[in-house]
């Protein structure tokens, strides 16, 4: 995977970090962990030669690009769940125990919560990459989705390229971090659909049979 980081700042440039950063953000797991720590290690002058890069990054520039990347990253995402996602979700939801009755729940959850839902989302591994779809599913109103997509995502671009900016060749020490909470949340995740699942099936058996 660094490899085709690397490959893309030195064939793309700042293209290269727009691009990563929305593959990132657009259900693709990219993880932004490796990317903007790397490229906030290539702000620093002199340490591109050493990591085998030919471009020396501006740190702003690699904050506001990679913000925008994820923004837009996300946006193809939300457009994914409102355009098709949602008729799927309500086509085909029934065979995994998601009814009607529950994405009326969503829709009703995303416009009380989605502000801070999608907000927190952008500071999450694993969660970040996909939280965009289900906002998009519940229709959440886009230019609320966007304003608070891009206020997460400046807060995140800006840490991580700070910290690859101090760690300098060692800047992937974060991202060996940040991924051993990846098993936590897969594990929360996994929880969360066990418990749903059983209570649906209590409520389908406790549900009248039609006549």
């Amino acid at each position: 995977m660094q490899d085709f980081v690397s490959f893309l700042f030195n064939h793309f440039g700042y293209g290269g970090i727009l691009l990563a950063t929305i593959i990132e953000s657009c259900l693709i797991p990219l993880p932004s962990e490796l990317v903007l720590p790397l490229a906030g290690a290539v702000t620093v002058s002199g340490l591109a030669a050493t990591l085998k890069l030919d471009h020396t990054f501006s740190f702003a520039a690699v904050v506001l690009i990679g913000s925008a990347g994820e923004v837009i990253g996300s946006s193809i995402a939300y457009a994914i769940g409102a355009t098709g996602g949602r008729e799927l979700l309500l086509k085909y939801g029934k065979y995994v125990l998601i009814s009607r009755r529950d994405a009326a729940r969503a829709d009703e959850f995303f416009a009380q919560h989605g502000d801070i839902t999608v907000f927190i989302g952008r500071f999450l591994p694993v969660v970040r990459a996909y939280v965009s779809l289900p906002a998009g599913i519940a229709r959440m109103p886009y230019a609320r989705f966007a304003a608070f997509t891009a206020a997460g995502s400046l807060i995140w671009c800006f840490v991580l390229t700070l910290v690859g900016r101090q760690l300098g060749d060692h800047w992937n020490d974060i991202g060996n971090v940040l991924h051993k909470f990846d098993y936590v949340i897969i594990a929360a995740v996994v929880l969360l659909v066990v418990l749903f699942v059983r209570h649906r099936l209590h409520a389908l058996k406790a549900e009248p049979a039609a006549p």
